[in-house]
């Protein structure tokens, strides 16, 4: 059907209800849908291997036989090496960050953007139509419709399109889970339905029965996705910045409510510590943006300037190694990308050298003359330096020329060995040899600080090696955390957890316009103040009964003016009502969310393991699934004497630093362009 095709936003209510938000096709071949692509046929195959590896294990605790062990241990050593390359591509296809980059010419360092959480399909339709029966003594049949729209939604979330609609259709269907809880989710019964998603580090599968890992799963998809927003912003106008900060700020949102919430959550991607260091990265990255806004617009080639933004890059450093220390952290390091690892440690060493280019170039290039404002300059200094070297004052280094030069070179220098060791640290990660901006860009500014050195050198002076003072980091925009709102379901007294009998149908009649009884609440209406005398308790209403319809209309939602209404309507015969009691709820069985098995991780099920996704004639699947109609769903100015600007690639080498190149791959295709800094 072309229907399926659809894009994501289409209109959600009003004309033909058969439309509403969609996924992506998860058939285009853009970038983005070959990767999860890959993650979906990556994960398949490590269960596979684990599964084998299992069944070895076992085995080699059953058997006694010498021989046996020996084959068990050979294959046991193929499956274990079968596991580490398939990690080591899951690892590279985290490491593909050209992918999520913005597509227009522009040449910026990259970002990095979380890849989205892979689930297996479930069959709602079943459970929830026996559960309706049972429970609510309906006919399940009644509400295949709505079943298979709310199982259709929850494909398309499997391919959310990469845009705000995208974020609208994970947020819809995570609102509705409170209400399918409590409708479905007895504490007293299980479903027989079990949720599956995969670790977006290791792709270990984690299977449970209950909706917390389901509620977990999809805000970190909604985080992902805000994240994969932020990287395609385009960072070469105002615009664009704007929007990549507010995406990571969302995004890091997003994982702290799913921290906050989801405490226990057995998957190492939503670990507690993995979640932490996820923040700090989002955060990270939304104080890069703030600072290439400053430099947007080109920095001013005067004193303040130059010490201010020389503050703003010593942030951006100090926030990058931050995230480096929380990623070499020994729950996190074991599964964090090296790819991620050695970026931070790249932008570290990066933006601190660019911090002690910019001081350099305000102690070289200006000289206090007569009409400057001592005072003020001494404070700018005194701010910017953490301590000054020993028997030297700001005003000293101010006022002496010579004394000015010797800081100004010992920053110089400072610099140009950071941006060598960002460099080094460039060479020895695999997956940055494919990322040519970011080399460029990393030589732009290394030749840079040289050339700076080289203007300020004299041959006939003696070498002096002082260390240059540390700058301490301030920021005049610090990026913090946003919490996007989402709705949640509406709550209604007809829960899963409450037990319910039969409806039960009573005749009323009026007496003198005495019903017998009165109604309170608002959505259900409930039977309170009944006369034992009257007729209607005679014919089996009992206090404290909820009135579910009266006559041949349904009346769950009612408010008791609606209800009042149809009661008025009544003839001398009277009119029949349905009701519903509720029963006791003493009784409750405790809810096993998990399986723990074998020699997996303690925290992944080998229910998942054991399901054979192949097996469509597998007895325990009663119907077939439905079919789904769904979808899946600018360059600064050229350096002159008035403004400075940051270094980015050019390939071409005709033109300064600052000049776009088309660079990485798009979305669209592997071969397209797209713009990095």
């Amino acid at each position: 059907m072309t229907d399926a095709l659809l894009p994501n936003g289409i209109n959600d209510g009003g004309g033909d209800k058969n439309y509403f938000k969609k996924g992506c096709n998860p058939f285009a071949q853009t970038g983005r849908s070959k990767l999860q692509n890959t993650r979906a046929s990556l994960n398949q195959q490590i269960i596979k291997q684990m599964r084998m590896r299992a069944g070895a294990e076992n085995l080699l605790k059953a058997t006694s036989n010498s021989k046996v062990k020996e084959m068990v241990l050979l294959e046991l050593s193929y499956v274990n090496s079968n596991l580490q390359l398939l990690m080591s591509e899951l690892e590279g296809l985290n490491s593909s960050v050209e992918v999520y980059q913005n597509n227009q010419d522009s040449a910026n360092i990259p970002l990095i953007a979380l890849g989205l959480k892979e689930t297996k399909e479930v069959d709602f339709s079943t459970p929830f139509k026996d559960f309706i029966l049972e429970h609510y003594s309906e006919d399940g049949k009644t509400f295949e419709d709505e079943i298979a729209d709310f199982m259709d939604l929850r494909q398309a979330c499997r391919t959310p399109s990469r845009s705000e609609a995208g974020v609208e259709l994970l947020a819809k269907y995570y609102s509705h889970l409170p209400l399918i809880e409590s409708r479905f989710f007895s504490p007293t019964r299980q479903t027989g339905i079990f949720f599956t998603w995969y670790d977006s580090f290791t792709g270990v599968p984690l299977c449970q029965q209950n909706l917390s890992l389901e509620k977990a799963s999809i805000l970190f998809n909604m985080a992902a996705l805000y994240s994969q927003l932020g990287t395609r912003a385009n960072r070469q106008t105002l615009t664009g910045l704007e929007e990549a900060v507010s995406s990571f700020q969302k995004a890091a949102g997003v994982l702290n409510n799913l921290k906050e919430t989801f405490t226990h959550t057995p998957s190492y991607d939503m670990s507690p510590a993995m979640l932490s260091m996820l923040i700090r990265l989002m955060l990270a990255q939304a104080q890069e943006c703030l600072f290439e806004k400053i430099a947007l617009p080109g920095i001013r080639n005067q004193f303040y300037s130059l010490m201010k933004v020389a503050q703003e890059a010593a942030k951006v450093s100090e926030i990058y190694d931050q995230v480096h220390q929380c990623m070499i952290q020994t729950p996190v390091k074991d599964n964090v990308p090296f790819f991620w690892s050695t970026m931070s440690q790249i932008k570290t060493n990066h933006y601190r050298s660019m911090a002690h280019y910019f001081v350099a170039s305000a102690l070289l290039d200006h000289q206090l003359g007569p009409g400057d404002d001592e005072d003020k300059q001494e404070k700018t200094l005194s701010q910017v330096y953490d301590s000054l070297p020993e028997g030297c004052t700001a005003l000293d280094i101010l006022k002496n020329k010579d004394e000015r030069q010797r800081i100004g070179k010992a920053h110089i220098r400072r610099a140009i060995f950071g941006h060598e060791e960002a460099l080094r640290i460039y060479g020895l990660c695999k997956n940055t040899n494919n990322l040519e901006v970011l080399q460029e860009i990393l030589k732009a500014s290394h030749q840079r600080s040289v050339n700076k050195h080289s203007e300020n050198e004299n041959e006939e002076e003696f070498t002096d090696y002082s260390e240059a003072p540390k700058i301490i980091s301030k920021t005049e925009h610090k990026a913090e955390m946003e919490f996007p709102a989402a709705a949640k379901g509406p709550q209604s007294v007809f829960s899963a957890k409450q037990r319910w009998t039969a409806p039960r149908t009573i005749r009323i009649r009026s007496d003198d316009r005495d019903l017998g009884f009165t109604l309170k609440g608002d959505s259900p209406v409930q039977v309170v103040s009944l006369d034992p005398l009257c007729a209607a308790a005679a014919d089996g209403l009992k206090e404290g009964d909820y009135i579910v319809a009266v006559g041949d209309t349904e009346c769950k939602w009612m408010s008791v003016s609606d209800m009042m209404r149809l009661l008025k309507d009544m003839d001398e015969e009277g009119i029949d009502i349905q009701v519903v009691s509720m029963m006791d709820n003493s009784t409750a069985m405790p809810t096993k969310s998990a399986t723990f098995c074998g020699n997996l991780p303690k925290t992944y099920s080998m229910i998942c393991l054991a399901y054979n996704e192949d097996d469509k004639n597998s007895k325990s699947r009663k119907v077939a699934k439905k079919s789904s109609f769904l979808s899946w769903g600018l360059k600064n100015k050229m350096k002159s004497a008035s403004t400075l600007s940051l270094p980015t690639a050019d390939k071409a080498g005709a033109l300064p630093w600052n000049k776009p190149c088309p660079t990485f791959p798009s979305s669209s295709s592997y071969n397209n362009d797209s713009g990095l800094y």
